[in-house]
């Protein structure tokens, strides 16, 4: 059960309904619609497109999200999310749920719940609104469709899958998409065939009417084929599902197809904790039938190793850096935690290190590492020599990362579409 914190109001108290409440949230003006609330506590973020009124304001050194929803819809998604949380869902993490809020003059006023915002996220308009590459925009398909099976995996049932509905981070080049509203959604023990299916054809359906939207405010070209972007998303789906649960027949004699199986499993991120393995009645075949796959096989390697906590691409990159650096050090032969703490501190924090206080919102440290990385293999390639990092890292603090976009909490997009202002009245 939640606890409960409370303030006297005119008639009625403020309740506050959160698992771990920060007493901050009670300086928030509860008293005014979240369309009236002043500059002083809202934080200027790009803007995603809800049914609800929705604002972001500062608390505590940090941003939250604030909408504007039913109180039975906003306990539910509240429960939800945190549920989902447990489970190991990306999505976003619930606080709180502000209910009894009244104006100064007495008018009752909607509910409220409170999620953190999701550090150097973005949602899918203000990643548009960049020009992005066709090739870009696949991974950021792609991304939806690995999150979508993962929710099904878990037994969730989404009920409104969309673009609007998700924020992405970069991972290493590409991106992981996380669940933003829940408030459609739906926790079973496991999905019927029926459940998977109409959530992959509303998906399909909601991604191409808002790229439509896009293409029609010029920021697609007229040339995408959006139809083909939907089916990308069905046909990604499908292929990630089997993958992960379809059963698979062979002789007794290609056992190695078991470990192949499961390798393919990791380099699609997955784990595989359980296999069934049963003889048929002549004894010459076997079946494999993935019974608990769980996303995040390299995330969990670093983490394990170095105590960071990355995205999965991200994760994979550093783990093959950390391979080179054994090679390079003659180390294939100490344990790999003792060349995983030294990578760490000779390589890794140098590294991130090296940004300058004033760009370090620019992207978080591992996928600021990812692209010194590639900037190395760049200039290598290009002056066909072997470019030591600390030279790559000073080359790209100084001609690369000041042109990024500052993507940490705070993002100057003023001037493109889905911007977001404090003077913006809907979300």
């Amino acid at each position: 059960m939640c606890p409960h914190a409370t303030m006297e109001g005119v008639s009625a108290p403020l309740q506050i309904t959160a698992a771990n409440l920060d007493p901050a949230l009670l300086d928030l003006p509860w008293e005014l619609p979240l369309t009236d609330w002043p500059h002083s506590v809202l934080a200027a973020l790009p803007r995603g497109i809800s049914r609800h009124t929705v604002r972001f304001a500062n608390l505590s050194g940090r941003v939250v999200a604030v909408k504007e929803i039913g109180e039975t819809v906003a306990h539910s998604e509240y429960e939800l999310l945190r549920r989902l949380n447990r489970l190991g869902a990306p999505s976003v993490i619930p606080m709180a749920v502000i209910t009894g809020r009244q104006s100064a003059d007495g008018e009752e006023l909607t509910p409220a719940l409170v999620t953190r915002h999701l550090s150097f996220s973005l949602p899918y308009r203000a990643l548009y609104a960049r020009s992005m590459r066709t090739e870009t925009a696949h991974r950021l398909i792609d991304a939806l469709a690995v999150l979508l099976v993962r929710l099904h995996t878990l037994g969730f049932y989404w009920g409104d899958v969309s673009l609007s509905n998700t924020l992405f981070r970069r991972d290493a080049g590409a991106f992981a998409a996380y669940l933003v509203d829940a408030e459609t959604g739906e926790l079973h023990r496991q999905l019927t065939d029926g459940q998977r299916h109409y959530d992959v054809d509303l998906a399909r359906t909601n991604i191409i009417g808002e790229l439509m939207d896009l293409q029609a405010g010029g920021v697609i070209g007229d040339t995408e084929d959006l139809i083909a972007v939907g089916n990308r998303l069905v046909e990604r789906y499908h292929g990630l599902w089997a993958e992960l649960t379809a059963p698979e027949a062979f002789d007794a004699s290609e056992r190695w197809r078991v470990t192949e199986r499961v390798n393919r499993l990791n380099d699609l991120g997955y784990d595989v904790d359980e296999i069934e393995l049963s003889t048929e009645a002549d004894g010459t075949r076997v079946r494999i039938q993935p019974k608990v796959v769980d996303a995040g096989h390299f995330q969990r390697q670093i983490m394990r190793l170095t105590g960071l906590d990355v995205q999965e691409n991200q994760g994979r990159r550093m783990l093959n850096d950390l391979d080179s650096y054994r090679v390079i050090t003659g180390r294939q032969n100490d344990p790999i935690e003792l060349v995983a703490h030294d990578w760490l501190s000779d390589v890794f924090e140098p590294t991130v290190q090296a940004v300058p206080r004033e760009l370090s919102g620019k992207l978080e440290p591992a996928e600021i590492f990812h692209e010194v990385l590639e900037h190395r293999w760049y200039m290598s390639e290009q002056q066909e020599r072997d470019v030591p990092t600390a030279e790559a890292v000073e080359s790209y603090v100084r001609d690369v990362l000041p042109h990024r976009q500052d993507e940490k909490t705070f993002l100057d997009l003023a001037g493109l579409p889905g911007a977001i202002s404090p003077e913006d009245t809907e979300a």
